[in-house]
């Protein structure tokens, strides 16, 4: 089961790496992750998306909570979240076939972010399902390429993943230095 977790972080250089650290060390895939500033400059929020059952995510949970600059750790509840993710697509394609695979990017919603003699680079944001079902589309044309972002994800409806920031003790002082 994946399960998409909301993980609010001090801003700092090393962070990352020390979340990601704690997946590696406890043997847990990381399907996808996201990374970015929060509307406060000094607070970050990563969106990881993980496959695994209740226990596990439970287990991430209690360990991502143990980590120094992590502020707040929220699994996100199925059908109560929006999430989106970026793909570029280059696709070949063969001038007689030029209007065919315009006519998949615009009925899919995909823009057209360049255009060469044989290739064609669309952009695409929408959920895993719909990038699944275009590249599904687009593969018959002969995909060269495709890069994708991170999930991201937020609650849907007045529901706010926002946290005060932790409280620095003596403890800390090894990691703000």
């Amino acid at each position: 089961m994946k399960t998409t977790l909301s993980v609010m972080v001090e801003n700092h250089a090393g962070v990352l790496s020390k979340v990601v650290g704690l997946f590696s060390r406890r043997g847990f895939n990381i399907d996808s992750l996201a990374v970015g500033e929060t509307e406060d400059s000094t607070i970050s929020r990563i969106t990881i998306v993980v496959d695994g059952d209740e226990h596990m995510v439970e287990q991430i949970e209690k360990q991502l909570n143990k980590v120094i600059p992590v502020i707040k750790v929220k699994s996100l509840v199925e059908g109560k979240y929006i999430s989106r993710m970026l793909t570029f697509f280059k696709v070949s394609f063969a001038a007689s076939r030029r209007s065919e695979l315009m006519k998949i990017a615009e009925l899919m919603g995909a823009r057209i972010v360049d255009v060469s003699k044989s290739t064609l680079t669309l952009e695409f944001t929408d959920t895993a399902e719909r990038t699944e079902t275009l590249e599904s589309l687009l593969k018959p044309y002969g995909i060269k390429e495709v890069v994708r972002t991170g999930a991201i994800a937020i609650e849907k409806g007045e529901a706010v993943t926002r946290s005060q920031k932790r409280q620095k003790g003596p403890e800390d002082a090894a990691y703000i230095a």
